[in-house]
């Protein structure tokens, strides 16, 4: 990408808190970790275990082999499930195996995996709200038999339900989705199914929420907004169109510090900074630190709140 040399001109960062690793994510990611330690290497790992490149490589460094089924990985090596979540006919085929495998799922994926459950033995029809072809989605609808989950993805597709007005129906949804904009979905869906059931609490995660938070806080104030992600990670992309959506237009997802094309600042002094719950803190420092050989930094924090959240290892790990 093209570099500017150091201009001195002055550039105030806001900096979102929080930001970067969610609980799942520092879970999934340390659940690799350990089972290097204790298995020895290669551990493989069915998909990325979250959805960034320096996380993965830097696990394939470690020695972790990723796949895209089981297929790819042999019989007697340990296998870990990413953070997004499996159909059940992924471990119900590893334990036909006889193989060692780690459910890295987040638990929070797991609550909406426990509540199709429950909604399906209750008798009612169930309808996602989530992405087409993303491994959470395809993750939560493989809990239950074919059909039994309708997936929509925006409100004209509740239009276009063809449910009868007697079924029983309830609803869930992708944890990381745009909090705004499932509040549009289901309003439609309440509008034409008053009697549909919901989770007791929202399945749109904690992480998602309060980084989508920040942003919002954060996006009338400045002239630019980069969300340190990946391309495929869905959170990540919700923060840009947040950002967006409250005014920053030219905000814009960016892998690393190097991937940053700099002329896109010109004319920016109030630059946000944030980071999608998959992306290192690593990753966000040496974006500062990049600024910092080019501008006359001023840094600002914009904080709604602190996590504490924590999520145990699997018991077969922390023995």
């Amino acid at each position: 990408m093209t570099d500017n040399t150091a201009s001195n001109e002055p550039l105030t960062i806001l900096l979102a808190k929080p930001r970067g690793f969610c609980a799942g994510v520092d879970r999934a990611i340390k659940i690799v970790e350990v089972a290097l330690e204790k298995y020895g290497t290669p551990v493989y790992v069915r998909h990325e275990i979250v959805h960034n490149r320096h996380v993965v490589e830097d696990l394939e460094a470690k020695g972790a082999i990723f796949v895209d089924e089981l297929d790819e990985a042999p019989d007697d090596r340990p296998i870990v499930f990413s953070a997004h979540g499996v159909p059940k006919n992924v471990p119900a085929e590893a334990e036909r195996r006889r193989m060692i495998y780690l459910d890295a799922t987040c638990p929070l994926v797991s609550k909406v995996h426990h509540e199709a459950e429950h909604q399906h033995l209750s008798g009612r029809r169930i309808v996602m709200i989530g992405h087409s072809g993303h491994p959470e989605v395809i993750g939560t609808m493989g809990q239950l038999p074919e059909g039994a989950i309708i997936l929509i993805e925006n409100v004209e597709s509740v239009a276009d339900l063809d449910i009868p007005a007697n079924v029983p129906l309830a609803y869930i949804t992708q944890t990381t989705l745009s909090v705004d904009d499932t509040a549009g979905i289901l309003d439609a869906l309440h509008n034409r199914f008053p009697d549909i059931h919901g989770p007791g609490k929202e399945d749109i995660c904690y992480a998602t929420t309060n980084r989508q938070a920040a942003v919002k806080a954060m996006a009338p104030q400045c002239d630019a907004m980069i969300v340190v992600g990946s391309t495929n990670s869905s959170n990540s992309r919700r923060l840009v169109e947040v950002a967006a959506s409250m005014g920053c237009e030219n905000a814009f997802l960016l892998q690393n510090a190097g991937a940053l094309d700099w002329p896109r600042l010109d004319g920016v002094s109030r630059l946000g900074i944030t980071a999608g719950a998959s992306a290192p803190e690593v990753l966000v420092q040496e974006l500062i630190d990049a600024c910092r050989k080019r501008y006359d930094v001023t840094m600002e924090i914009v904080s709604v709140g602190d996590e504490t959240t924590h999520f145990n290892l699997p018991r077969a790990l922390s023995a």
